[in-house]
């Protein structure tokens, strides 16, 4: 199982702030990405695609291998300085 937390908008498109899902042996953060993209179409879906991942903390892109008991945490766009 992994953790997949979501902030700001991502959380608001998901309807939920987190969830815990089934993990395949040697899934990637990509693979995970498009499984999350297919569970919510529309506005979810765009955010899924263009959100950042971090996997324990650290950012990952969608080749990262996930480690089992990963958390993930998906960070929309944010603008500022």
């Amino acid at each position: 199982m992994v953790e997949v937390r979501y902030f700001a908008s991502v959380a608001e498109a998901a309807g939920i702030p987190s969830e815990t899902l089934p993990y395949e042996d040697g899934m990637t953060a990509g693979q995970l990405r498009t499984q999350l993209k297919e569970t919510r179409p529309g506005e979810f879906s765009r955010l899924m695609g263009i959100s950042a991942l971090l996997v324990n903390g650290v950012s990952a892109d969608d080749i990262t291998v996930l480690p089992t008991g990963a958390r993930i945490d998906v960070l929309p766009p944010f603008a500022g300085g």
